[in-house]
Formats: structure tokens, sequence, C-alpha cells
């Protein structure tokens, strides 16, 4: 992905980088999108996640986040995600790892099959001041 964005957009800083160990300072941004990114994650693994990306933000900056829904987190063996390891979330179980990780939650909902197949979860949330 980042050999297409810097043939498209050659002035476009692009930077690689893992969730757990991100390269950046301290309120370094006004808000962040994590679209099915932390879903590759084990839960403890995105929960700090969650509060790392919190102390990269701004107060007042957003944050809008999709995970997939549901409960049973597993290595895929089939579907379009073989191979890779996916994290499912209960509702009140991801707002509780936001609202720890110092975001209050504007807005969670439950989506099906709109951008993507499924049930997912679309969160924007605000860094507590």
């Amino acid at each position: 992905m980042l050999s297409a964005g810097r043939r498209r957009y050659r002035s476009l800083p692009l930077v690689h980088a893992d969730l757990r160990d991100l390269p950046f300072h301290l309120k370094s941004f006004d808000g962040l999108w994590a679209a099915a990114s932390l879903i590759h994650l084990p839960k403890p693994d995105a929960r700090r996640a969650l509060t790392d990306l919190c102390t990269l933000i701004r107060p007042g900056g957003l944050f809008a986040a999709t995970v997939t829904y549901g409960v049973k987190s597993r290595l895929m063996t089939d579907g379009w995600l073989p191979g890779r390891y996916l994290a499912r979330w209960r509702k009140e179980e991801f707002a509780r790892a936001v609202r720890r990780a110092g975001w209050n939650v504007l807005e969670l909902k439950v989506i099906t099959n709109r951008e993507r197949k499924g049930r997912w979860l679309n969160l924007l949330a605000q860094k507590q001041d």
C-alpha cells in the first residue's frame, strides 16, 4: 500500500509502523483513524494501542475506528483473511476499553454489511481534556 501511495502522492509523507510501537511525538495529531487495523491485535495489545494512540492526540482531538463485532477472536483459516488473527469485540467491551484508554465515546454503533461484509463497530471518540 505504501508503494501505491508513494506513486500516486509523491509529496505525502508515509510511514510504515506497528500499532504496538508508533514512531510519533506526543500530541502530534488533531485526529486519528484506525480503519480495521486494531482487529489484527490480540485484545491486550489493542488496549495498550488505544492508550498509546490517545497520547498522540492533542486535547479535544478526534479518533475514529472500526473493529469487528462479535465474541470469537481467532486465527482465520478461511474467508477473506486466511492466516490472519482477527479480534472480535462486543459493543460494551470495546466502549470500556476506549474509555479506559482516555477517550470520551461520542458514538459507537453496530453496522452490518456496509463498507465490508459482516458486523462491525464504528467508533467516534474524543480525547478527554
